[in-house]
């Protein structure tokens, strides 16, 4: 290699990934280690005996499996030749392809055991440069990560906890232990324990609730009214899932333990004194305030604790679920507040809710989608009842910042305000005739879950979606056919494919281009597995989250183990992406959306799209192939 050409070389490498990532000595060297080629249009590049790794300077090139599919188009700062880097992984073997110029190209050529030498004591390097795609999604996830010990949700619970516990046995009275928690350590809560093991809680609260209130003797055991087998947190464990346990089940004593046995407790004055976890008290004002216009004053905060999950790199499912329940407990309070204005419910009732919110995937453009499932037995008169209750709602939902669906599919529309008898009938309609309109129809409530009012009609309802999907060959190829039509952007290889018009013109909308393809490739496995499952025994326990969907069809061998990793690593970085953006879009002032500008992304974030968006594409043919 010329010396001269070397600076043009390392300037060219150090803003392509992962060779940003190295110092400038080491990415000197290695530049010194390329050779060039320069090969025409349609010349073909062998790679069967090739220890080479290659770098497409300028030019492109296209890839192509052995039966002649197309495989991907690469351009600048793409590589290719990853052959005998493979061999570098436990058991993982790259897919046969062949390599065509179709654009005069320049291409760094590098040694692969070369470069393995020189990269070997910098994993996360390394790592970029295997074949499987897999492997480099979740590498990009934990270079992104690599900082999340230091976020405000990820302090071990040990440091926070309170040790000031009181013990007692179970074969004391109610008297005795409440003597004991007043004398001891003046404490909320008693752990019972039984020959040595910890078998249950009783709060000052439940003293009040399950001994006064109900007229239960002081003298009768404690195990007459504790908590049996409480939600626990052992002391490793990180403060994140405290504040999860505490918002998902309402709850504000949680014992600590050490291989079993507590030792301490975690509350909320605790985590609001050592760590400010503001999602949790939230929750709390949320449930206490009794105006609309209180209510609509906390949009500020709830942003505030999204920008915070967001910079601290906290998982992504965390952050979903945690934006979830948030919404969620908008929609009770103001469910809530509805009936208080109106008056009590004339009939039975069951809230639901529908898409990102049901799946417990909320980001800050999550909008309403929502239905009322009414009983049966409704008149006319219950119905205009439940219409105003849902104008109040979504009305209210709107003013906290939550967008109204832009389709109409809100319990306000008559259409989704129906006894169960109706909404058992529109999924009798779709399934036999999955067509398009029905079809986005049954696309939409296909995901949803019970918020607020009777959850047995919502029950009811899931059992008859899966009836109707049990053995229905049909219903289940037109879904795959719907996750089909939207195609990732790679057609262009060298340009993304964007918007072309309107005020988000010349921008990659990440939503349609990936997140809801994967989602919607997923559950179509998934409803053919639960299809399966409700032939063979008449009942399933239904999901709607995208991630539990993905693990019960890697527990059930729909897919494999490295499909799965696939589509996780997948799913998760496009969510990173979108969850990034956001955070942006709000830290500087503007509203949050899902159009990126793709001179945005850097090295590192479009290496990683592009497999992404390869990936995506590869399973949509396994889909096409399964299914149509």
């Amino acid at each position: 290699m010329s010396e001269t050409l070397i600076p043009n070389i390392v300037e060219f490498m150090a803003a392509v990934d992962p060779f940003d990532k190295l110092d400038r000595k080491t990415l000197r060297d290695i530049a010194g280690m390329i050779t060039i080629r320069y090969l025409g249009k349609g010349e073909v590049i062998d790679l069967q005996e090739s220890d080479q790794l290659y770098l497409l300077r300028t030019g492109a090139v296209e890839q192509r499996n052995l039966d002649g599919s197309l495989r991907a188009k690469l351009a600048a700062e793409d590589f290719f030749g990853f052959s005998r880097l493979t061999q570098q992984e436990a058991n993982i073997a790259s897919d046969p392809y062949t390599i065509t110029v179709i654009e005069d190209a320049l291409i760094y050529c590098l040694s692969i055991n070369t470069l393995l030498a020189k990269l070997n004591d910098q994993p996360n390097a390394l790592a970029h440069f295997a074949s499987h795609a897999q492997s480099r999604l979740q590498s990009g996830l934990n270079v992104v990560w690599s900082q999340h010990e230091k976020g405000l949700f990820f302090k071990p619970i040990i440091e926070v906890l309170n040790p000031q516990i009181v013990l007692v046995e179970s074969t004391q009275t109610i008297q005795a232990v409440a003597t004991a928690m007043r004398v001891n350590a003046n404490s909320s809560c008693a752990f019972i324990m039984h020959n040595n093991d910890f078998i249950g809680l009783i709060t000052d609260k439940d003293m009040t609730k399950r001994v006064v209130a109900d007229g239960i003797p002081i003298t009768e055991q404690i195990t007459t009214v504790m908590t049996e087998m409480p939600y626990t947190v052992n002391r490793d464990d990180l403060v994140i899932k405290a504040a999860a346990l505490m918002m998902q089940h309402g709850i504000k004593n949680i014992p600590v333990v050490d291989n079993g046995l507590p030792i301490g407790v975690i509350t909320p004055s605790d985590l609001v004194q050592n760590h400010r976890i503001q999602a949790i008290f939230l929750i709390d004002k949320i449930n206490k305030i009794e105006r609309l216009e209180q209510l609509a004053a906390f949009t500020i905060e709830r942003q505030a604790i999204f920008e915070a999950l967001v910079e601290a790199k906290v998982a992504i499912n965390v952050i979903g679920q945690v934006m979830a329940m948030i919404m969620d407990a908008y929609n009770r309070r103001l469910v809530m507040m509805a009936e208080a204005y109106l008056g009590a419910a004339p009939c039975d009732y069951c809230w639901i809710v529908a898409g990102s919110h049901a799946r417990n995937e909320v980001h800050m453009l999550s909008d309403q989608d929502h239905g009322l499932i009414l009983a049966n037995n409704a008149t006319e008169a219950d119905k205009v009842y439940f219409h105003h209750l849902a104008m109040y709602v979504s009305k209210g939902m709107a003013l906290c910042g939550y967008e109204l669906c832009s389709g109409r599919f809100m319990a306000v529309t008559h259409k989704w305000c129906q006894p169960l008898a109706v909404w058992q009938a529109y999924y009798k309609k779709w399934a036999v005739n999955p067509e398009y309109d029905l079809l986005l129809e049954m696309s939409v409530f296909l995901d949803c879950r019970h918020i607020a009012g009777n959850p047995q009609l919502a029950n009811e309802l899931q059992t008859c979606m899966c009836q109707q999907l049990a053995n229905n060959v049909r219903l289940i190829s037109a879904l795959a056919r719907n996750a089909l039509v939207q195609k990732p952007p790679l057609s262009i290889f060298r340009n993304w494919v964007l918007v072309k018009e309107g005020e988000n013109a010349n921008t990659l909308d990440i939503k349609t281009a990936a997140l809801s393809i994967i989602v919607n490739l997923i559950r179509v496995q998934y409803l053919q597995l639960v299809s399966r499952l409700f032939s063979n025994n008449g009942s399933v326990i239904y999901k709607t989250n995208t991630e539990e969907r993905l693990q019960l069809l890697l527990t059930h061998k729909v897919i494999n183990e490295v499909t799965f990793k696939d589509l996780l690593g997948a799913f998760q970085f496009i969510i990173q992406i979108r969850y990034g953006h956001q955070l942006q879009a709000l830290q500087q002032g503007k509203i949050p959306n899902n159009h990126i500008n793709p001179n945005a992304f850097n090295s590192f974030e479009r290496t990683h799209l592009r497999e992404t968006f390869k990936l995506i594409s590869r399973y949509q043919e396994i889909i096409r192939m399964k299914y149509c």
